[in-house]
Formats: structure tokens, C-alpha cells, sequence
């Protein structure tokens, strides 16, 4: 049946076009981490999006289930194949078209994000989505694990910045919802289904996307707190200052800082003094005459005067403002030098944020002795990233044994805070037994009724997202 597979697919893309070498196939079967490895009988590379709904039939007819694959950026093991066809979008790059009146660009599924963000750039528009991997990561992987990023305290999450989708459906059939409209109340939204859904529901094989007026004047600012607390109030000092022209607030605690001076070369916080906790933020407009840095001052002073921050220092050069971002970009690789890591990728109300980061570090603190806890992300719209470094001089294999067990600890704190266990990140198959655990029954047969009549032979992605029914 194998062969018979290989063959079918080989006659309907090319031999080229479809890689069964178990080197060649080897980089498409773990995720980044190496938490998961996976097999598969074949990768096959389409060109095109008949060419995809061509794969998916043979392998329907073969029973064999596909996994889409884009930037393999993934954390979660949502890409990782269990005997699935491997379909690799990287021929699929292509940016179709820009409207800059309409301010819509389509895109192939396996344009990069970075390549989005340019071809923008080249139309004087915008492509607001941004984050560390945007130079390697595919725009339908970021579509289908709805990324958040930097931004989405201004422009939302990926969901957001779509308005049409085509879609590989599992019968082979493709739909074609490539609207570029802002307007559409003619039945469902249809496109909603694929956006977050990691490939199982159908696989997104173009979009038209929603660009913004390119900010023409920006600022960019570093401000020292007490603690998150703090932070959370010069969030909403800037917010009510600056209002809509406030792009981004992040927050990183004094010691994710650290990690990101001592192990990464070119970082270095320019405050004085250290700080419990630090903020960064960035203004931007579409008016190039704006006076964004005085704006930063005021929401600044505002700050100062309420005794919300203990220091600060605003980027006067736009190699400056890079400097502030490399040292929040910094952090996850820093962690990496510190052992082993336990991760949360979490939301909560923004207003309950140091909170939950509060309550987390004191539970984690009385289960693992030592643990240093590394609280770092979107502030704004309270997704933080509550990551464990190993006790120091402790055995990191002792320490990652318990990252279920933490993960549940925590998990069901912020649960209980009416948070998420999963803020940007996605299911794939590391949460699946907390899908199965923390969600409501009414909403996994929700979601199960929808795999069901979109996907009734469960090929597309299977054993992710959705935990099997007991």
C-alpha cells in the first residue's frame, strides 16, 4: 500500500516533487524542541493548490492522513507526523497581489512572514503580525495556530488581520473564500473554522490579508518597576495617554533580563540600576509629522508622578530601538543556557496579570525549591510566557520529569483566574490532555461535531488539538 501511495502521488506532482529518504526526511519529523519526533511515508512539495487537494484525495484513497508543514517553528508538536504525508508549503510563496487603496494583500500559504511584512512595506502599508521567527515561519502556520506577537494589543491576533481564505477541504474539494471585503453577512464565517485550528479542519492554502497605514513616526521606551503590579499600571497610564497609537507593552521580570545580558552578546539594559521588573513600549503613527517621542514623555511623566516607575530612558535613534527589542527578543534564547526550562504560555484578564504571575511563583516555588522563575511577554493583552529555569547545580532530567506535573498545577490556577492554558502558542499534541482535562464537555463536543462534518474520516492532522472521546 506504501508503494502504491508513493507512486500515485509521484505521477500527480513529478518524482521531484515528493521526498521518501529517510535524511531528507528527517529535519520534517521533529519539532524545534525535540520534544517530539514523528514518521511518515513521504514529504511531498505542491505548487499549487489543485495540486494540494490532489494529494489529499490519493491519500484519503490510500488511508493515509496528512499534516501540513510551514516554518516547523512550531512549540507545541502540532506538525509532528504520526505516519501522516508530510505536505511542505515552501513552493507555495508567493505573494499574489496588493491592493494598497483597499490595504489587502493575497498570499500563498507558504509565504514567509518576513516576506509578507516587506511586500507591505514596498506598498507604503503594513502587515502589523510580528514575531521572533517572522524570518522563517509561513503565514499558514501562523494563520492556523491564530499567532499573537508583539502587537496584538493594537491590531489583534492573527485571526484578526484576515479576510478570506482558501481551504483544502478533506473530500478534495477546494473552497474558494478569497474576500477581500470588510463587510460579509451572507451566512457563516466560514473562515473562522481553519483559523486556529492547526490544519484539522482543512488546510489553508491562500488568504487575503489585512494591512494597516505604515507607522511613518514611532517611539520606542524602556521603563524600571517595582514589580508587575507596577507595570500593569503604566500599561494603563499609556494606554489612556497615548490611546490607539500604543503598539506594544511588554513585560519581563529583572531576572529574565539578566539571562538575556549574561548569555547574549550585544544586550545590555540601559537603566542604571536594576529593576524587579521592566516595560517596554512602543508608540507609532501614520502621520510622519507626529511627535511621538514627546507623547512617550508625557505618558513617561505621567508615570514618574504616580510613583509607577523608577527609571526610564526612550530610544533616540532607530538602531536604539533595536537595541530595546533585542533585549526582550533575547529571553527565550537565553533560557536556553540555564538548563533545563518548564513553559507556560498563558493568558489571563489583563488586569489580573501580576496576579497570576504572583500566585504562580509562589506555587512553583513551594512545589521545586530553587526554581528560578522567568516571567516574560504581552502585558497588553495578558499572555505572559511563565517560564521555569532548573534550580541551579540541580539534575535537568530530575527537573523536566515534573513539566506535566507543573503544567498542571499551573494551568489550573490560571484557569481558575478565567484564563488560558494556551494564549498564542496553539495544542497541537503537548496540551491535548489539557484540552481533555479543562475543557468543558458542552465544548469538546462542539469541536468534536465540527472534526466530525468537516473531516468524518479524521485524516487531516489527527491526534491534535482535539482529545479522542473516552
Amino acid at each position: 500500500m506504501s508503494s502504491a501511495l508513493i507512486d500515485a502521488l509521484k505521477t500527480a506532482l513529478g518524482e521531484t516533487a515528493v521526498v521518501t529518504d529517510a535524511d531528507d526526511l528527517a529535519p520534517h519529523l521533529s519539532e524545534q524542541r525535540g520534544r517530539y519526533t514523528g514518521t511518515s511515508p513521504a514529504l511531498v512539495k505542491p505548487s499549487n493548490s489543485a495540486q494540494v487537494a490532489e494529494v489529499v484525495k490519493i491519500c484519503t484513497a490510500h488511508d493515509t492522513p496528512v499534516v501540513a508543514h510551514g516554518g516547523n517553528t512550531g512549540l507545541v508538536g502540532g506538525g509532528v507526523p504520526d505516519g501522516a504525508v508530510v505536505i511542505d508549503f515552501s513552493r507555495m510563496n508567493k505573494i499574489l497581489a496588493v491592493d494598497p487603496v483597499n490595504l489587502t494583500m493575497e498570499v500563498e500559504a507558504g509565504a514567509i512572514l518576513a516576506d509578507v511584512q516587506a511586500a507591505a512595506e514596498d506598498a507604503n502599508a503594513y502587515f502589523p503580525l510580528s514575531l521572533a521567527a517572522e524570518g522563517s515561519c509561513r503565514i499558514g502556520g501562523n494563520l492556523s495556530t491564530n499567532a499573537g506577537g508583539v502587537h496584538v494589543v493594537r491590531y489583534g491576533n492573527a485571526r484578526d488581520l484576515v479576510l478570506g481564505l482558501e481551504v483544502v477541504l478533506a473530500d478534495g474539494r477546494i473552497w474558494d473564500g478569497l474576500r477581500a471585503l470588510r463587510k460579509d453577512n451572507t451566512g457563516y464565517d466560514l473562515k473562522a473554522l481553519f483559523l486556529g485550528a492547526e490544519g484539522t479542519l482543512g488546510l489553508i492554502t491562500k488568504a487575503v490579508l489585512r494591512l494597516y497605514p505604515k507607522p511613518k513616526s514611532k517611539s520606542v521606551a524602556l521603563a524600571g518597576c517595582s514589580g508587575f503590579d507596577q507595570a500593569l499600571k503604566l500599561f494603563h497610564t499609556a494606554r489612556g495617554r497615548a490611546g490607539d497609537v500604543l503598539m506594544a507593552c511588554e513585560a519581563m521580570s529583572g531576572f529574565a533580563l539578566s539571562l538575556a545580558e549574561k548569555h547574549i552578546d550585544g544586550v545590555a539594559a540601559p537603566l542604571e540600576n536594576a529593576h524587579a521588573c521592566y516595560v517596554l513600549l512602543e508608540l507609532g503613527s501614520s502621520d510622519a509629522d507626529a511627535d511621538m517621542n514627546g507623547l512617550m514623555e508625557a505618558v513617561l511623566s505621567d508615570a514618574f508622578a504616580a510613583g509607577v516607575i523608577e527609571d526610564a530612558v526612550i530610544a533616540q535613534s532607530g538602531q536604539q530601538a533595536e537595541q530595546l527589542w533585542k533585549i526582550r527578543e533575547s529571553i527565550p534564547e537565553a533560557q536556553k543556557y540555564e538548563g533545563g526550562s518548564i513553559k507556560h504560555d498563558v493568558a489571563v484578564p489583563v488586569s489580573k496579570t501580576p496576579e497570576m504571575i504572583d500566585r504562580a511563583t509562589q506555587l512553583v516555588e513551594e512545589l521545586i525549591p530553587g526554581v528560578r522563575v522567568v516571567a516574560f511577554g504581552h502585558l497588553g493583552d495578558g499572555n505572559i510566557h511563565f517560564n521555569l529555569s532548573q534550580p541551579e547545580g540541580s539534575d535537568k532530567q530530575e527537573f523536566l520529569v515534573r513539566w506535566l506535573e507543573i503544567n498542571e498545577r499551573v494551568h489550573d490556577l490560571v484557569v481558575s483566574m478565567n484564563g488560558s492554558f494556551s494564549a498564542e502558542h496553539g495544542i497541537g499534541q503537548l496540551k491535548v490532555g489539557e484540552m481533555a482535562r479543562l475543557k468543558s464537555g458542552v465544548e469538546l463536543d462542539l469541536m468534536r461535531t465540527l472534526k466530525t462534518a468537516l473531516d468524518p474520516k479524521g485524516r487531516f492532522n489527527p491526534g491534535k488539538v482535539i482529545p479522542a472521546k473516552e
